[in-house]
């Protein structure tokens, strides 16, 4: 089968997956460095598992967003709201706009790659607190994508209606291993255990039936 397909991967459990269950399609993948405290951890995880299944990958850079953007996420580990993944919670880790800038930078490599299709890992539990993860967005993105690309490249988010539990269910028929995944929003060298990020990841791989293979610094 031709690869024709540019995944969008930030290192984290979500995008790892999608690369893994998708590799037969993937030709490309693409992280983007914007300057986020955990933008290295993710790097690092993305790197490897493009190797492991021997997947070209690019790093671009759009350190801009640390410079200009406000959000905890760009502010340090401090800055990170700590307790359950919710709204009233996380609203500050909003990096705004995030995934449409990504976006337009990936279809515009997509096309100059003569690739069709242009991969996110976005999800359900995402709705709610990122306007960029929403159905809506992916469904006005992808016109966008298509009517400003002469191939009329084609955004593809088939995690957009799962939870996080259902895709690491995904992930676990591929033996992926999550030791392996970035997810903590603070950006050490271990998971927090006690972000909204590390709450949910423990969540979605006890819904999952999978031993975690975390390194939280707190239970």
């Amino acid at each position: 089968m031709k690869k024709n397909s540019l995944i969008v991967l930030s290192g984290g459990m979500d995008s790892v997956t999608m690369l893994h269950e998708y590799a037969s399609s993937i030709e490309l993948a693409v992280t983007f460095n914007y300057g986020s405290n955990h933008n290295m951890r993710e790097l690092d995880c993305a790197r490897l598992h493009c190797r492991q299944l021997s997947i070209e990958h690019v790093v671009i850079d759009l350190s801009f967003i640390g410079e200009y953007f406000h959000s905890s996420l760009l502010e340090g580990a401090d800055a990170i709201p700590e307790g359950e993944y919710d709204f009233d919670n996380m609203k500050s880790t909003v990096v705004p706009f995030r995934n449409g800038i990504m976006l337009a930078a990936a279809a515009g490599l997509a096309e100059s790659r003569g690739l069709t299709r242009v991969m996110i890992a976005n999800h359900a539990g995402d709705h709610a607190l990122y306007p960029d993860c929403r159905a809506s967005f992916v469904k006005a993105m992808s016109r966008a994508i298509s009517e400003g690309t002469y191939d009329n490249i084609m955004l593809y988010a088939p995690y957009t209606h799962l939870t996080k539990g259902q895709i690491a269910s995904r992930g676990k028929c591929f033996d992926i291993d999550y030791a392996t995944t970035y997810s903590c929003y603070k950006g050490g060298e271990h998971h927090c255990g006690v972000c909204g990020t590390c709450r949910e990841r423990r969540q979605a791989l006890a819904e999952a039936g999978i031993d975690d293979p975390t390194i939280y610094t707190e239970s």
